[in-house]
């Protein structure tokens, strides 16, 4: 994989971003009415972005309300895809936005409770496993090893771990500057053309002569290594009883140390 290190100027682009992200992720989602429907929440993301001056995304936006949150019967990749399950009252969901803004990428995720007392202890579990990630990335863990450390916590909890449904079981994967953004016609699997292109190139990296581990972040044997310096999108997803909830932020590593991009995150105000 290759190593990237960003300056002060770089991050604070990254940063704004991710707010930016996460203030269409809450502006949609404080106009989601009962009877819409996933399909609909996606493309209310894609039109808000695009009025934010956003024309391309990492990956297509996402949405899963009710137990699909939980990915409840996800047993192949296009079960991910927004469908015509409709929003009721009371039922808790997840949005997931991933942006590029002249080639800066993120990767959010944004859960609301709806009034749902499990989702929000959900959403108080998650928040301390910020906490548990981050001390274990510093601390010198592997990739594999703060997995397992956050599936241990998960079982601590009484929860299960639904990032292991995602494709590779990723727990988080690299973003960062895609060069090839604008090809926003060409998407495969819902990922866009230049995403792809960012990511094919760190897995390819270590072929290529240079030293590192997987761009995926899971219990595999690619992250058997520390996380390379760069930035890094974790998204721990956790669900219960048919619940389930996630956050999605940037994590930067260094070579000397590991923080997270912004603090000021809507999943931090629980």
């Amino acid at each position: 994989m290759t190593m990237e290190h960003y300056s002060d100027a770089q991050l604070a682009l990254f940063r704004s971003v991710q707010r930016l992200a996460y203030d269409i992720a809450a502006k949609v989602a404080a106009d989601l009415e009962p009877g819409v429907t996933e399909l609909d929440a996606m493309h209310r993301l894609v039109a808000a972005s695009k009025a934010a001056g956003v024309t391309d995304m990492f990956h297509q936006p996402f949405a899963w309300f009710g137990d699909r949150a939980a990915f409840k019967g996800f047993h192949h990749l296009t079960s991910f895809f927004p469908t015509e399950r409709q929003l009721e009252p009371g039922m808790p969901y997840i949005l997931d936005l991933a942006l590029i803004k002249d080639g800066h990428a993120t990767d959010i995720g944004y859960t609301v409770a709806n009034g749902s007392a499990t989702c929000e202890q959900l959403r108080r579990d998650l928040v301390e496993l910020r906490t548990l990630i981050l001390e274990h990335v510093r601390a010198g863990d592997t990739m594999r090893q703060v997995y397992e450390q956050v599936d241990e916590a998960l079982k601590r909890q009484g929860n299960e771990n639904c990032h292991k449904v995602y494709p590779s079981h990723v727990l988080g994967h690299k973003v960062g500057d895609v060069a090839h953004a604008g090809v926003a016609t060409l998407k495969i699997a819902g990922f866009e053309a230049g995403a792809l292109a960012y990511l094919a190139k760190q897995e390819l990296s270590p072929f290529l002569g240079h030293p590192g581990g997987s761009a995926l972040w899971n219990a595999g044997h690619g992250s058997k290594e520390k996380p390379d310096p760069g930035l890094w999108a974790i998204e721990p997803h956790i669900g219960r009883d048919g619940v389930g909830a996630k956050w999605e932020e940037i994590l930067v590593v260094t070579d000397t140390d590991a923080y997270w991009l912004d603090d000021a995150v809507p999943h931090l105000r629980v």
